[in-house]
Order: C-alpha cells, then structure tokens, then sequence
C-alpha cells in the first residue's frame, strides 16, 4: 500500500474534500468577513462578558492604531503572555492586521525561557497580564522591548463582578499591582482614547504571520515561521472537515490556551473564519470546565486528554447535559481509548480524536466526523491537501510495508517554512518538501493511521522494540488508575526496562504488583513493567501533555546521582 495510492481517501465522510480551492485569505481578513457577515453575532465570552463581531472588530482597529503608533512595523514582532481572554484575542489579530509578527509566549515559563524567545523574535512590544508584568518590566532591558501593555482580567466583567473584583481579586490572587515605569500601558486606557483605524498592511500568503517556539524542555526551544498561507489554509481544511456545520450556527467552547498553536488555530482562527461564538476558559480546571459547559451551553468541545479526564472525575458528570453537542475534539495528546469509551458512555458525545504538530499549523489527522467512521484509538485520516508516508524508522528514505511502523513524515499547505534562524535544523526537519515528524506510526487498510510512539520515547529492551503508549493504554484500563507514564530506564543486562508511574483515584490504593499482575494478560512478557512508581500528579505542559521527556530525565538524574 503505496502513499501515492491515498487509501484514506475512500474513508473520507461525504462532502469532505480530497482537495479545497482554498481562498486567498490572509489571517487578518477572516474577522473583515465574519465582522461584515454576523456583526451582531456573539465573538468571546468572558466569564459572562460578551463581545459582538463588531464590537471585536472595534477593539482591533483600535489596538492596531496604538501599534501604529508605538512605532511597530510590518515584519517587526511583538510579544503576547495571556491567559485566554479577550485582550488575548484582540491583541493577536491587531498584531497581524498591521502586517506585524505575532509571538505566543506561555505565562507559566520562566525568565529564562521567555528571555530567550523575546530575544530570539526580536519582540518589539509586549502585551501581558497584571500578575506578571512587574517581571517582565524587569527583564525589559535585556531585550528590544520598548513598550509593554498591561492587561487585568477585570477589564471586562459585566455587573455586578466588574465591583466585586477589585476588592477580592488581589487577595484571590487574580489581580496585581504594577510598578510605574516609562512605556508601560493599561490595556482598557489605549483601548478607551485610541481612535479605530480600519487601515490593513498588504499581506501575501507567504509573510510570516507568528513566530511559535516549540516546548524546548530538552534544550533551546525553536522558533517556527508559520506563514498567514500555513495557517488560514488549516483553517480552511478544517472547515472542509467538518462540512455539515455551517458559519454563524456553533458555540465554541475556548478553554485550549491560545498560545499553544493547537488552541489558535481550532479555538480562536477557525471560529472567526466560522462566524461562530468562543466561551473562553483562562483556567480550563475541571470545575470551570464544567461550568462552561453548564452554564454557556457551547456546541463543539475540543479540548486535550487532561480536559476529558478531569472531567470524568468530576463528581457531577452524569449531571452535565450535553445533548447540545455538535462535535468534541481530542488533540495534542494521544487520548486512551478507556478514556473515550467512558465519557462517551457517561455524556453520549463522541469524541473526534486528532493529530497535528506546532510546524503543521497544527492539523495533519482527523478522524472522519458525522456519518464517516470513527476509530478509537486512531488519529484519523490525513486532512484535504494533505499527504503522508511512513518511512523505515533508520534510513528515513525507504517507504515500509503496509502494517508495519514507521517514521510518520508530511506533507501539505500547513507545514511550516522553517525554524527562524536555524538552517541546520530546518534542513534536518523538512526533506524535499516532507515533514519529518518524529513520531512512529502505522497505517490500517482503510488508511487510518496510528502513533505507536515518539522516536525519542521508543525502549528497547533485550533487543525488543517497546513502545511506552502500548503499556499506558493497557495501565489505563486498571479502575483505580487515574494517569499513567511509560519510560525505560537502565538495565545491566537488557539494556533498558520499563517503569510505570502512576497517579490513582482519589480514595484508591493499589501496590505495584497489582498494577504488574493487570499487565501480564494482556502484555507480552518483554514489556510487562518492572518498576511501578506511585505519585500524586505527574508534570504536564500547559496543554495538559504529560510530559515524559520530564520524567526521564528525572529518573536519569536521580540514577546518576
């Protein structure tokens, strides 16, 4: 099975594409439309604030006119650390819409990290929230920032909160004060005085639309070029995906943080393309997530692995009412299958699961939705525009044979232009047009393809190839076992055995020969886990990925210590 035969076409849902005639939209030109199109259509809500498309529209055209003024020219970039709040929109598509280079940074990195990305973008201009922003006037001076805008979460909270927060907010640790230095801006003060400009810088599909810096937990994180034509055309075959939903009829539910590229483009990008409504959720715990969905009443839910498991600990799950449900989105993280079958059972929402990478826009996989077929467990079928092949896993050439792993590469419109600077890397990373992606991968006969594993994550074991998901899928059917995480650590004589770490239920116990015993069934002899370790939480990324390449680092410290 060849992958220029494209066996995942005729799995395709009816109406779905093999190729879009994609429009020559740039990102700034999709809230144009949409503002013209449903101008009183609910855009955001924010913890029960609402703003209108033209009332977003607005904030935009202001916020560009304050860029303007700052001095930002077209190709400069400009920073951004927020939670999912409408300033967060606005600021974003007001960076694009002056022809500016957009920059997500994560709230939760350190100085350190961010340094190295606002130094490495060349940001020009920072927008951030009040908690932080005395750090960040700190670490001005080391960078080629010259203004920094302060945002509040209280900026926009309808009555009567909008006089409750300031005198419960600092306390509650959700406000505070910002020391007086030069150039340092309130949001909702350039926002009032700023005179709407509808002005937009030329744009082709080729300019740089953001700068997204990869996790870099294991060394100096990458800035990847994604284009306006990388990102709208995902948004487009996204929107081919999905034919049966129609513009200005969804709810989206907005709890992916939109600095991790997964939650701009399917959270923030395509509901604006769409005409559709964000709920924006700045802490997607599960009880906010669950009074989201309570209250706000959002009709298409795509959220990470984490969100779906911390809502099925929810104590009130089987009261949630999702008969209002469109669609739900799994992505960023391989979502176990026990995971799907239980809240699927528990809600009668399916789960639509998906795959993408930061250099692909994200979107490369989805499973079929509506009346196309649905395989648990599967990332789904290559997206419109899109082609794949699995490689050998060590020449990286040579295409493998049908069922057999291989290293999963890419090709399409959404796969990046390279890493900023960084022409080794990119030439490693993108060969004669294909995306190598790291991640090992098969392919069934219908064309829907499976992640086995990262390349880096693989154990070999006694000349074994052991791939950890294997073993946290079968970890995750255990009734106690709330998350599980596979690695392989040293062994004297097999060269590497696997170690389980495991977070239960709460209220549960379990020992390690338990969890070793529920494995020896249903696991060959060579990948039942030797070592079990039991822990209150495992580290995650802020999209709620569980962050194996944490714990083996972790694991390798303390062995060599």
């Amino acid at each position: 099975m060849k992958h220029q035969n494209k066996p995942w076409l005729s799995s395709y849902a009816p109406g779905v594409p093999a190729s879009i005639n994609f429009e020559t939209l740039c990102l700034p030109d999709f809230l144009e439309r949409t503002a013209r199109e449903f101008p009183e259509h609910m855009a955001l809500n924010f913890m029960g604030c609402t703003l209108t498309f033209r009332e977003l529209k607005d904030m935009v055209d202001r916020f560009a006119s304050c860029l303007l003024e700052f001095g930002i020219q077209k190709g400069e970039s400009v920073a951004i650390i927020l939670p999912n709040t409408i300033q967060c929109v606005a600021a974003y598509q007001a960076i694009l819409k002056i022809g500016a280079i957009a920059v997500m940074n994560n709230p939760l990195y350190s100085d350190k990290e961010l340094l190295h990305q606002f130094t490495d973008s060349g940001a020009r201009a920072l927008i951030t929230i009040d908690l932080i922003a005395n750090r960040m006037i700190d670490l001005r001076p080391k960078t080629d920032i010259r203004q920094i805008v302060v945002a509040s979460i209280g900026d926009y909270l309808p009555f009567p909160n909008n006089l409750l927060f300031p005198l419960v907010a600092k306390k509650k640790g959700l406000a505070a004060d910002v020391k007086k230095a030069e150039q340092v801006y309130r949001w909702k003060d350039l926002i009032s005085r700023s005179r709407p400009r509808s002005i937009q810088a030329k744009l082709s599909l080729d300019d740089i639309a953001q700068y997204q810096y990869t996790g870099g937990t294991t060394g100096v994180s990458k800035g990847v070029e994604l284009t306006h034509g990388n990102l709208a055309k995902n948004v487009q075959q996204l929107a081919a995906w999905f034919p049966n939903l129609q513009r200005g009829r969804e709810v989206m539910l907005g709890a992916l943080p939109l600095f991790h590229v997964f939650g701009l483009t399917v959270a923030m990008n395509y509901p604006i393309f769409m005409g559709w409504g964000s709920v924006l959720v700045p802490r997607p715990q599960p009880q906010q997530l669950f009074e989201a969905l309570s209250k706000h009443k959002p009709t298409f839910l795509p959220m990470v692995p984490t969100m779906y498991i911390g809502l099925l600990s929810h104590p009130k799950i089987k009261e949630l009412d999702l008969s209002n449900v469109t669609g739900c989105f799994s992505g960023s993280a391989p979502l176990p299958v026990d995971v799907i079958k239980k809240f699927e059972e528990m809600t009668g929402s399916v789960i639509c699961e998906g795959f993408g990478m930061t250099e692909s826009s994200p979107g490369t996989h989805i499973n079929p939705f509506g009346k196309g077929k649905t395989k648990p467990g599967s990332i789904g079928l290559p997206i419109s525009n899109t082609e794949c092949r699995l490689v050998d896993i060590n020449d990286q050439q040579t295409d493998v044979a049908p069922g057999e792993s291989g290293e999963l590469i890419i090709r399409g419109p959404q796969v990046m232009r390279g890493y900023k600077d960084k022409p080794e890397e990119t030439q490693q990373a993108l060969r004669d047009g294909w995306l190598h992606t790291g991640d090992i991968a098969t392919m069934d006969e219908d064309g829907y393809f499976y992640i086995v594993d990262r390349l880096k994550d693989m154990i070999i074991s006694g000349g074994y190839n052991v791939y950890p998901r294997d073993i946290d899928e079968v970890i995750y059917q255990h009734p106690k076992v709330l998350e599980a995480c596979t690695i392989g650590v040293p062994h004297s004589s097999r060269g590497e055995s696997v170690k389980v770490f495991v977070v239960l239920k709460q209220g549960q116990q379990a020992t390690a020969e338990e969890i070793i015993g529920f494995c020896k069934d249903k696991l060959a002899k060579y990948k039942w886990p030797e070592e079990i370790e039991f822990r209150e939480t495992l580290p995650k990324s802020t999209v709620g990925k569980i962050l194996r390449k944490d714990l083996r680092s972790e694991e390798l410290a303390r062995r060599t210590a």
